[in-house]
């Protein structure tokens, strides 16, 4: 059955995620992706979330999946437990998936049983496609595209997710909502979506925004 946990922020994946599926008498390994970082200029959540992947207690190992084939990643990735692709440039990301391996082992794996968490824009990749990276209030908040014109992602949800909503984002967002081709659905930080196979689960105190 498919375990995918969709979190707006890295956070709240240390905070609420592992402790879902992690379990005291069990070694729980993960592999900590971190390409997307390759496509932004301040990375000190990855020192954060480092540390906070440590003091969890999980057996995590740093993967780049830039520039690597099936062979190498299902050798990666052939004992872990759990996968958690983390956020940084969407677009970065996602060029990386369709070069290398990735986008096949991880269907297989999560059919087979892998447990995928994704944080922001690893939680984007996840979609249909990543549309919504293209949603920006403000130019200034527009970043690099790295050449990606495909915008079609992993698919492993019908839906397109927007992380990091902010109320006055809200105009803005119904227009755009209206003109996407999938349903949008919108987390806040500290929020996430648990899928189990097909049964969709908002986790996190707030409730979730609908426009």
């Amino acid at each position: 059955m498919k375990n995918l946990f969709l979190s707006s922020n890295g956070r709240f994946i240390i905070e609420k995620g592992l402790k879902m599926f992690m379990k005291p008498d069990k070694v729980f390994k993960l592999a900590y992706i971190t390409t997307a970082q390759k496509g932004v200029d301040d990375v000190e959540y990855i020192k954060i979330h480092r540390q906070g992947l440590t003091e969890s207690g999980c057996d995590f190992k740093e993967l780049d999946i830039e520039g690597k084939g099936e062979i190498e990643l299902r050798q990666a990735l052939k004992d872990m437990d759990a996968v958690w692709v983390e956020g940084g440039n969407t677009f970065y990301l996602l060029k990386a998936i369709k070069e290398s391996g990735f986008a096949k082992v991880i269907k297989e794996l999560i059919d087979k049983g892998l447990i995928c968490f994704g944080s922001s824009a690893g939680a984007s990749v996840a979609c249909p496609t990543i549309e919504t990276s293209l949603w920006k209030v403000s130019e200034k908040d527009i970043k690099d595209d790295y050449g990606v014109k495909d915008l079609r992602a992993l698919n492993l949800v019908p839906f397109l997710l927007k992380a990091h909503y902010k109320p006055e984002e809200r105009d803005f967002l119904k227009k755009k909502i209206k003109e996407a081709k999938y349903p949008v659905r919108i987390l806040q930080d500290n929020q996430a979506f648990l899928v189990n196979g097909n049964e969709v689960k908002l986790i996190g105190e707030k409730k979730e925004i609908r426009l």
